[in-house]
């Protein structure tokens, strides 16, 4: 996906609802993609026909300013639209338009949410999830709060209350009829969606708990703490099996994912309880404070390997049992091979703010940022599916379910998108 970044008003949809409306729209152009017509020379402010405008800023990457303009809406609702010079409407409909910007060798569908649900939480949402079966979501916020709604309308079904301060993060087991949350008060516990009830509290952390897996169906999961932690516990017997990493330093995130068979996870030096389901086969991925993201075998607790990056690693995940994932506070995404780690196979960097979230989507990849961005890249797709709504505040999460993203935001907005071609 070499080539700029196209930018749009967050509100476009509503902007060119009616006649003569029109909305900003913008291209950032590193210095490699333009041609030299188009850079005419390393001036600060080149002119551009039809009200669009060309900037130069650092390292000689340029932007390239402009405007989509409703010429009237159709009797489907659909405005029809024109682009300012330097940018093409290749497609629109009333939640979606793709705009392309030759000059800058970049194309992205922008899209406006299905739906909104704004009533669940007062505060800041930092953390969600949908079940398995798609019905329910879970989230926790500043507020205070960790509740259980209905995914197609955000209906509240349950409060989750137990944690004390924040609740980091929470998420459903398989079963979609058990969430495990974690929070600043070190205590990892388990809940019915059914009843409400805390069924189980973890306890051993010395820190707040920042990140969970679950292992297969759930009888162990992992924790990761800001006290340099990860655990691995026993859920029926609410024990802590085995401190799995002592880093030194706070653990923002970590992935559960199966190994490559070619890999090498080493043997346990000590046979593992009889209470150790699923772990074998398993490597946990961690991404660690200190700019490292490091690798053990889940059941032999042997390190695997260490990346360093740019940065604090804030979020990792897994694309297949080959290729991971892994984002850092300077926006830099890695991808890497787990069978050799020693130099990213790609390093995407569409922003310069943090990376909040990752997630596996179809032959590719979503991705949350602390400055509102949120999108989709994917190797058959010759554009990239950027989600709209936030004005520049963070998207904490992004999780998909068949057909439908959700993401959780820093103003209480919980927001659902259709995407489309899948």
């Amino acid at each position: 996906m070499a080539g700029g970044r196209i930018f749009i008003q967050s509100d476009w949809a509503r902007a060119l609802g009616e006649n003569e409306r029109e909305a900003w729209v913008s291209c950032k152009i590193p210095a490699a993609s333009r041609s030299v017509g188009i850079v005419g020379g390393l001036c600060g402010l080149l002119p551009c026909l039809s009200g669009a405008r060309m900037e130069t800023g650092e390292l000689g990457a340029a932007t390239l300013y402009g405007c989509i303009k409703c010429q009237g809406v159709g009797k489907d609702g659909v405005p029809v639209v024109t682009a300012s010079e330097g940018f093409e409407v290749a497609e629109i409909t009333k939640k979606s338009i793709l705009i392309s910007c030759p000059d800058g060798n970049a194309a992205s569908k922008f899209l406006m949410p299905y739906t909104t649900f704004s009533r669940i939480h007062t505060g800041s949402i930092a953390s969600m999830d949908i079940s398995s079966g798609g019905g329910l979501g879970v989230s926790c916020s500043t507020d205070g709060t960790m509740r259980i709604w209905q995914a197609n309308n955000g209906e509240l079904r349950r409060d989750l209350v137990g944690h004390v301060f924040d609740v980091n993060c929470c998420r459903f087991f398989p079963s979609g009829i058990v969430v495990l949350s974690g929070g600043m008060d070190a205590q990892l516990k388990i809940w019915s969606v059914e009843d409400g009830n805390c069924s189980v509290t973890f306890s051993g952390h010395k820190g707040g708990i920042l990140d969970t897996a679950i292992v297969e169906r759930g009888r162990n999961v992992i924790s990761s703490s800001r006290d340099g932690t990860a655990r691995l516990w026993d859920s029926g017997m609410s024990s802590c099996l085995a401190v799995l990493a002592d880093c030194g330093t706070p653990i923002n995130g970590c992935s559960l994912g199966v190994a490559e068979n070619t890999v090498n996870l080493g043997s346990p030096e000590q046979s593992p309880s009889e209470r150790e389901i699923g772990t074998e086969g398993k490597l946990l991925l961690l991404a660690r404070e200190d700019k490292k993201l490091q690798s053990i075998g889940l059941l032999s607790r042997q390190p695997i390997f260490m990346f360093e990056g740019s940065d604090a690693f804030n979020c990792c995940t897994f694309l297949s049992s080959t290729y991971i994932l892994a984002g850092t506070q300077d926006g830099n995404i890695y991808q890497l091979d787990v069978r050799n780690t020693k130099a990213p196979l790609r390093l995407i960097h569409r922003s310069g703010a943090p990376v909040l979230s990752l997630m596996p989507c179809r032959e590719g990849f979503m991705a949350s940022h602390g400055d509102g961005s949120c999108y989709v890249i994917q190797q058959d797709q010759d554009y990239v599916i950027e989600f709209t709504g936030p004005d520049c505040d963070p998207i904490y999460k992004v999780v998909l379910w068949e057909k439908f993203a959700y993401t959780c935001c820093r103003d209480g907005i919980v927001r659902k998108y259709q995407l489309l071609n899948f």
